[in-house]
């Protein structure tokens, strides 16, 4: 029988990676690291958005945050090109 390393950031925790494998472990832990720098740039958008947002729930400001964290190569792009944020896959 083999073992197999498997990484996971320790911003989604472990119980939370558990639930999402799929999203969440990863084989390398250069991959674990990208995670969690998304995360980390998450957590500044959220914080940015609660700031420029009034009304904004904590929870709504954390899950767009972490969709724009996810797609920020997207969002680079669209500054310069606006329609690629809504182009069919």
């Amino acid at each position: 029988m083999a073992v197999k390393a498997l990484y996971y950031s320790e911003r989604d925790g472990l119980d939370m990676a558990l639930k999402n494998p799929d999203k969440m472990l990863f084989a390398s832990k250069a991959e674990a690291d990208a995670r969690d720098k998304v995360l980390e740039l998450s957590i500044e958008i959220m914080l940015y958005l609660q700031r420029k947002v009034e009304g904004l729930s904590e929870q709504h400001a954390e899950q767009c945050a972490l969709a724009i964290a996810e797609d920020k190569d997207l969002f680079q792009k669209a500054f310069r090109k606006p329609e690629l944020l809504n182009a069919p896959d």
